[in-house]
């Protein structure tokens, strides 16, 4: 919002091999929760090929490029939760500002990321709730809408809605609708457990729901493509993992299979699963504190840039376009993230860490391997 051990090889990223289940796909997948599909859960040996993910070794960073505005009303302590999109040669970033008394949503669109920090700010007028944040941006194709998830507390219900907001114009930071609950939290509400950190994705014939609950657990929901916003009618576990929040999915370009990456609690880090399929298992790629996929152990300031954070919190890769399936390249990779020191926690709450908003990118190949 908020196990396997691996060695290093030589050279820019860490080269993982690891088994990839060609199960074939029915027509109407189960529903129910196949022990395969937790973690831990391993396809027979004639069912698997090899396949090669690389995780950067190292990644570097430059200066903080959201910081908050500068301001004499609704002054924000922190810049959190980033989700970015590039359209029509413009980034259009969606992030959680804390303001007193109120987490909420703040909007800024800029050419260049050296503009970022300059560019004019927005706080969406989406909700009168004094909580809704954590977003996500993306198209979805088959109505030609822009579509805001995020969650939303609302007094009285048993959870947080998994709230939306659509538009025609990612531009205009006025044009978003009010919120309206994809699950509002009543008795209806499938979801065994409320979560937060709300992430939609999309394949050909369905839209994916995947949330976390700070206990280990990610869920997974889903509904037909052509039922989206609405039909999320069941709730099963994808993955009981270490994880904490923020678990993030993507489709990786090339190669039908996808990433998940999900944070860490503590000193924060990032940890990365891969599937070959929305509602199939997901297995570890870089899932320790010493081999993660982002995190202290292989992070470090590009040449010239004053050290800043140790911690890699609630972040989101670069996507390779912007509509419903989240695709990345897997060559390509940037990872936008929120940072600070470790140190500087200490004595203060949540709400009062100074969360800056940055931008990770991996070592060129050659480069040097070490923090």
């Amino acid at each position: 919002m908020n196990r396997l051990n691996h060695r290093p090889l030589a050279g820019n990223s860490l080269v993982l091999l690891v088994l990839a289940a060609c199960a074939s796909h029915a027509e109407e997948p189960r529903r129910q929760n196949r022990p395969e599909a937790l973690a831990g859960g391993r396809p027979s040996a004639a069912k698997a090929a090899s396949v090669a993910i690389s995780v950067p070794a190292m990644w570097e960073y430059g200066a903080p490029l959201i910081a908050p505005e500068p301001r004499a009303t609704d002054r924000s302590a922190a810049q959190k939760d980033p989700t970015v999109v590039f359209y029509r040669g413009r980034w259009h970033v969606f992030m959680t500002v804390k303001l007193p008394g109120k987490s909420v949503i703040e909007y800024c669109s800029f050419a260049r990321w050296e503009q970022a920090d300059g560019s004019p700010r927005t706080l969406l007028r989406v909700s009168d709730s004094s909580y809704f944040c954590a977003p996500q941006v993306f198209y979805f194709e088959p109505q030609r809408k822009w579509y805001l998830i995020y969650q939303v507390g609302v007094p009285g219900a048993r959870k947080m809605w998994v709230a939306y907001s659509t538009t025609s114009d990612i531009a205009d930071p006025d044009s978003w609708t009010q919120a309206r609950p994809i699950l509002d939290g009543g008795e209806a509400d499938p979801r065994r457990e409320g979560g937060l950190d709300y992430w939609i994705i999309c394949d050909e014939r369905r839209a994916y729901l995947f949330l976390t609950n700070l206990n280990g657990k990610m869920w997974r929901l889903w509904t037909r493509l052509e039922d989206f916003p609405q039909g999320f009618d069941h709730c099963e576990l994808a993955l009981e993992a270490k994880i904490f929040e923020a678990s993030h999915t993507y489709r990786l370009k090339g190669q039908d299979k996808y990433l998940t990456i999900v944070e860490e609690n503590g000193r924060r880090y990032y940890k990365a699963y891969w599937a070959d399929r929305l509602d199939g298992p997901w297995t570890p790629l870089a899932d320790t504190a010493e081999q993660p996929f982002a995190g202290w152990k292989n992070i470090r300031p590009a040449a010239g840039v004053e050290p800043w954070t140790d911690n890699v919190s609630h972040g989101e890769l670069i996507r390779d376009g912007c509509d419903q399936t989240l695709t990345v390249d897997p060559d390509k990779l940037r990872f936008v993230f929120q940072g600070m020191w470790d140190k500087d926690k200490s004595g203060k709450a949540y709400g009062q860490f100074s969360w800056r908003i940055g931008m990770l990118t991996p070592v060129p190949r050659g480069g040097s391997d070490s923090p």
